[in-house]
């Protein structure tokens, strides 16, 4: 419509990093130590780039609510989209709960109140269920909420690495920083953080929703993948740099490494900076969550409607038409996995739970790279608004390498690669529950089948 405001650059860079950039992701990314920064200079290289390009054809190509369960529906069918549909939806309650377990300890910090175990679940659960209260009403997906929660991240992450820098001019370094130290050292610790920094590039198809309110689609949508990548890489190094500074690699904790370096690096475990940074990373875990919902909600409807998630997710508001079958979806499963939490062996919940999230959320990708190179082959007189250049070997090559990469990741994320005790202690359940959801997205995709 003429005299729409059509949506900027800036706005569209602003809301994908609300999207994309996860503020808790920068301590399990720190605990790469300094060759952290190799692997994002490689990752952003191998891995962004074409998914990027790829994410821009197949987004303004393919436009409509289904996504990447879409994009992989079109080109390998409806098993198929059953599986990245069930993928993709089941990381969000897993990730909603690791932070949940995340949200006494900070409020611990702003009251000063310790909280007993039944407290703490409580606490949890309320974070559970007005996330899912949200979620139910369309300003959870609201411009403002997206630009307010983005610049709260970029401001926790500016600080914590300007605070490090401080430290590091006038109190020295508290980890190596040499050009030894910059290379990877391939162990199975740090090897195990690389699927964090993956996932922290994951998610930049969302822009792709603001096509028909863009100017020039064609230009702005890659264009903001690509800075709006840059962009989030520099955030994340430079938080990630300001707990480097303050922790040394083998003492940063993954479920609360911002705040521990906050606390560090003004020597200080309370007053008012540091329960305004709480209160801020508090916020962050709400931001993450409202921006996330609604296209995790909208897709496993949208699944559900095609026939390919249980029914219960194409239940849908009869007064706005929101998808509330999979927002009581992820309460139920969330609430289930925080309650039971306390009973299992591993005590670093937030990377047990992210862990899963993580593997569930890869797993949903992994058919999307060969997705685009079929749509290319078995639909070619589509009209592509952006389409990616080159010949066909290069087009294999932006498929292979970051498929190859994120299957390699899982690797190291969802299997115990060394069988010490304090390995097995803190993998298996990572590698149990990820092999218990994929066996249960079985089963469901053959019970629709055979429903069919």
């Amino acid at each position: 419509m003429e005299g729409k405001k059509k949506f900027s650059l800036f706005s569209a860079v602003l809301s994908v990093i609300c999207v994309v950039f996860v503020a808790e992701a920068a301590a399990p990314v720190a605990a790469i130590g300094s060759s952290q920064f190799f692997w994002w200079l490689f990752l952003l290289i191998a891995f962004l780039l074409p998914y990027g390009l790829i994410s821009s054809e197949l987004g303004t190509t393919y436009i409509g609510e289904g996504g990447i369960y879409d994009w992989v529906t079109k080109a390998f069918g409806h098993r198929w989209g059953s599986r990245v549909s069930w993928y993709y939806w089941i990381n969000f309650p897993l990730w909603l709960a690791s932070l949940a377990v995340m949200v006494p300890d900070l409020l611990t910090t702003i009251t000063g109140i310790e909280f007993s175990t039944i407290w703490a679940i409580v606490i949890e659960l309320v974070f559970i269920w007005i996330i899912v209260w949200i979620s139910f009403y369309p300003v959870s997906d609201s411009l403002w909420i997206l630009n307010s929660a983005a610049v709260i991240k970029m401001i926790l992450a500016m600080l914590v690495g300007l605070l490090g820098l401080y430290v590091a001019f006038t109190k020295g370094m508290a980890n190596e920083m040499s050009l030894k130290s910059l290379l990877p050292s391939f162990d199975l610790n740090s090897l195990s953080f690389i699927s964090v920094i993956i996932f922290n590039l994951l998610g930049f198809e969302v822009i792709c929703t603001f096509a028909d309110d863009m100017e020039n689609p064609k230009k702005q949508i890659p264009q903001s993948i690509i800075v709006a990548g840059i962009v989030i890489a520099a955030i994340y190094i430079f938080s990630a740099f300001g707990i480097g500074v303050a922790i040394p690699v083998d003492e940063i904790s993954t479920s609360s490494g911002m705040m521990d370096s906050f606390k560090l690096l003004t020597n200080s475990t309370s007053g008012w900076f540091i329960i305004l940074m709480a209160l801020l990373f508090l916020l962050t875990l709400f931001g993450n969550m409202i921006s996330w919902s609604l296209g995790i909600n909208n897709t496993a409807c949208y699944a559900a409607e095609n026939g390919d998630m249980p029914s219960f997710f194409s239940k849908r508001s009869g007064k706005d038409n929101m998808p509330t079958g999979a927002a009581l979806m992820n309460g139920f499963v969330a609430s289930f996995v925080v309650i039971i939490a306390p009973f299992l062996p591993n005590q670093d919940l937030f990377w047990s739970f992210f862990s899963l999230n993580l593997v569930m959320f890869l797993l949903s990708y992994v058919p999307v790279f060969p997705a685009f190179y079929r749509l290319r082959k078995i639909d070619p007189d589509t009209p592509r608004p952006f389409k990616v250049g080159g010949n066909d070997l290069m087009l294999k090559i932006m498929v292979i390498v970051p498929m190859i990469i994120i299957l390699i990741s899982l690797i190291f994320t969802a299997f115990p690669l060394s069988f010490d005790t304090e390995t097995l202690t803190s993998m298996l359940p990572i590698t149990i529950g990820s092999f218990i959801f994929i066996i249960l997205g079985e089963v469901i995709i053959t019970v629709k089948k055979i429903k069919k």
